[in-house]
């Protein structure tokens, strides 16, 4: 389907840096989405729950790594042009979705490794131990566990929200948020 504007350069789009960085990271929520709620499914102590932990905790803290290099090239590049210019309403809702989403993409994989240093344990990363940044503390560990389910939640919907944004700006709006997204292979 054909919508009212097609961008036909680069200015149009994300460097592809981003727009890789930006899949990939859908990708891995969807992995850790997965993980935490098949573990589920076993018994505490089982290989399999324990393993879902694992890969639970070591995309989250891949999602961390990644935001951090994808702040780093954003503040180096210049967002393109959404045409036709969205209402000034849209834009403040834009930005503040966009801005608790990188602020749950950090905080998230904080709180789970300090959640699981005030648990006593070291925090894993694809078989690695990462140190410990505080001491054990179960009362803490307990809060931290609250917190880091209660913004996982709310992220998810965010996150639905932010799907249905952009495929809102595609169809209803006609603009150009979503084309500047996709991979190039999707954007003939």
């Amino acid at each position: 389907m054909t919508t009212a504007i097609e961008p036909s350069t680069r200015a149009y789009t994300y460097p592809p840096s981003l727009i890789a960085l930006h899949w990939i990271t859908a990708l891995l929520f969807v992995g850790i989405l997965a993980a935490v709620e098949l573990h589920e499914f076993y018994p505490k102590g089982s290989p399999t729950r324990d393993l879902l932990m694992l890969a639970h905790k070591s995309l989250g803290l891949s999602i961390l790594l990644l935001v951090v290099v994808r702040i780093f090239i954003r503040s180096r590049t210049a967002a393109p042009s959404i045409i036709p210019v969205p209402p000034a309403w849209q834009t403040a809702i834009s930005h503040s979705a966009h801005a608790a989403l990188y602020a749950a993409m950090i905080a998230m994989p904080l709180l789970g490794w300090l959640m699981s240093n005030a648990a006593g344990r070291p925090a894993p990363f694809f078989g690695l131990e990462l140190p410990f940044i505080i001491g054990e503390n179960k009362d803490l560990a307990s809060t931290l566990k609250e917190v880091h389910e209660f913004i996982g939640n709310a992220l998810y919907y965010v996150i639905g929200l932010h799907a249905i944004a952009a495929l809102a700006h595609h169809y209803l709006f006609k603009d150009n948020t979503l084309l500047r997204m996709l991979p190039m292979a999707t954007r003939k």
